[in-house]
């Protein structure tokens, strides 16, 4: 099937999955696009997609410099930011949906401020209670609720990666529990403070179960472009790692 057959395929599914639901609101497909060429940027944005994730600052950096102007094209960061890696990341992308730490979200703040700059978040919570997930815990309000104290960090809402599991019910769970935590830290913001509107929850595997339990967001990438490559342009080890491993780095 060609991109956008299967554009338009995702794109029906997620309706049938808002009726199941009983939402309405716009769903919006992020192109995750980690260790893809830039060309398939290029492809996802001629086909009207106009928001991509990606993992990587490094990657991303690279990729981004190889491709043409293309006006209104939102880039947001998906994947586990590191701290040396943050004023770079501010400088590329125009959200970050990975901020899995107070530390980090104060890292973030700070940086932002150095710049002169407002950055947009999500915050990501961990859902399934995994020892091996990043993110907030999902029972420690408190922590969730100092981020919202940082001024020059723009917390936009929450996200979260469903448990890589067979059963259902237990995918249902997380995603479902993700939006009651951004009802219950909606109701507990400081006055004047935005309300939440964004859940970021559901990949290629799940994303029709994330849509029903009111996802706002999905982040596809083999549904899209099909199965992930090793690119040696972003897995390559950089002379640095030469002279430390004689392993390759992986993506």
């Amino acid at each position: 099937m060609s991109f956008s057959g299967s554009l338009i395929e995702i794109r029906e599914k997620i309706i049938r999955a808002q009726r199941r639901g009983g939402f309405n609101h716009p769903v919006l497909i992020v192109a995750a696009t980690k260790t893809h060429p830039p060309q398939f940027i290029k492809q996802a944005y001629t086909s009207g997609l106009r928001c991509i994730g990606e993992n990587r600052v490094q990657e991303a950096e690279e990729k981004f410099s190889l491709l043409p102007n293309l006006p209104g094209l939102e880039k947001r960061m998906i994947g586990h930011l590191q701290s040396n890696k943050i004023n770079k990341a501010i400088s590329l992308f125009d959200s970050i949906d990975s901020i899995n730490s107070l530390s980090l979200a104060e890292k973030l703040n700070i940086r932002a401020k150095n710049s002169g700059k407002t950055v947009s978040i999500l915050l990501e919570i961990n859902t399934s209670g995994e020892e091996t997930k990043s993110g907030f815990d999902s029972q420690n309000d408190e922590e969730i609720l100092a981020c919202f104290e940082l001024f020059n960090i723009k917390i936009k809402g929450l996200m979260t990666v469903g448990p890589f599991v067979e059963d259902q019910k237990e995918i249902r769970h997380a995603f479902s529990l993700l939006r009651k935590k951004k009802e219950s830290i909606n109701r507990q913001i400081p006055g004047g403070y935005p309300k939440m509107k964004e859940l970021s929850m559901g990949m290629s595997r799940d994303f029709e179960i994330a849509v029903e339990e009111g996802g706002t967001m999905v982040r596809l990438g083999t549904v899209l472009f099909g199965a992930r490559r090793n690119c040696l342009l972003y897995t390559s080890p950089s002379p640095r790692d030469l002279s430390t491993s004689r392993m390759p780095s992986s993506a």
